[in-house]
């Protein structure tokens, strides 16, 4: 048994992975306390990845290479991801954005533009609130800072909003309600994260066909143990710590992209004004949640532009 889960852990090891990616390294690093990992490649100002959940660095493959032809790409496993640490605590979005500012320090690099998605758009996000100066542009996919609108969230769906597919007027994501719990969730999806992960991409991609099998079995084995679902799920057990903190941020002055689909335009649309005075809101409606695996020319086609103006 062990024998194949090790054989399982080897074809989905970053070494394999990266394989997927000509031109990418593997790299890994200690900044604030914890190792980090991150793959790099491509060449000109730099642009930092950001992944959300479940996934790692690989979901940024399917756009990687084009982004590398015109920039030098840094793809990080967050604190709590991948094969980065996963310490008992330090998952509030300041923190791991001062994960990120010290691997920008490490590097000697001056000003980065960032690019997040999920949790780490958040992570992004807190990384231009607290390091200004360090950031040239932004940009969120599907996912912004934490703030008091959470509270709003419904435990239960109203009538006729909880179908096959996540609705985009009155989303219900109750896996938010869920990763707060503390202790259970790993024992109920130790070595199975997998059922709660074909469920998901189901809900919220409109073609769940467009996450391949090799990238579901590439997540499925990131966080199919206890030490991944505990620290994962700590991403969200902080939001309470991440909501206070923004009530202390000033005004985003930098331009800022948000790009939204379905599940999360309005909201962003909404929401973004509040933080950024230079913000353009992009919808690519035709899309779920995870918009790199259904649409990256669509994603591409925004965010190339943004960043070369």
């Amino acid at each position: 048994m062990n024998e194949n889960l090790n054989i399982i852990a080897d074809k989905y090891s970053d070494d394999e992975l990266i394989k997927n990616l000509p031109g990418f390294e593997n790299k890994y690093t200690t900044v604030n306390g914890i190792k980090l990992h991150y793959v790099e490649g491509g060449a000109g100002k730099p642009l930092i990845c950001l992944p959300g959940w479940p996934q790692t660095w690989y979901s940024f493959q399917p756009v990687a290479m084009q982004l590398a032809k015109r920039y030098r790409v840094i793809i990080v496993d967050l604190r709590g991801m991948g094969t980065s640490e996963k310490p008992g605590s330090g998952y509030d979005k300041k923190t791991m954005a001062t994960d990120i500012h010290q691997l920008v320090l490490q590097l000697g690099l001056e000003k980065v533009s960032l690019m997040g998605h999920d949790i780490g758009g958040m992570v992004a996000m807190s990384f231009a609130f607290n390091f200004p100066e360090f950031t040239e542009k932004l940009i969120v996919l599907d996912g912004s800072h934490p703030s008091e609108g959470m509270y709003q969230m419904p435990l239960i769906p109203s009538p006729g909003t909880f179908n096959e597919k996540m609705d985009g007027e009155m989303p219900y994501a109750w896996w938010i309600g869920f990763n707060q719990v503390k202790n259970l969730p790993e024992q109920l999806l130790e070595g199975r994260f997998h059922l709660l992960q074909e469920w998901l991409f189901n809900y919220v991609m409109i073609d769940e066909s467009k996450m391949t099998e090799l990238e579901r079995a590439v997540y499925a084995a990131a966080y199919n143990d206890r030490d991944s679902i505990r620290a994962s799920n700590a991403w969200y057990q902080t939001f309470h710590q991440d909501i206070e903190d923004s009530k202390h941020y000033q005004q985003l002055t930098m331009p800022v992209l948000g790009i939204g689909s379905y599940i999360s335009y309005n909201y962003m649309n909404y929401g973004l004004p509040f933080v950024a005075t230079d913000l353009q809101v992009v919808g690519i409606m035709d899309s779920g949640h995870y918009l790199f695996e259904e649409k990256p020319q669509e994603v591409l086609d925004v965010v190339l532009p943004f960043l070369a103006s």
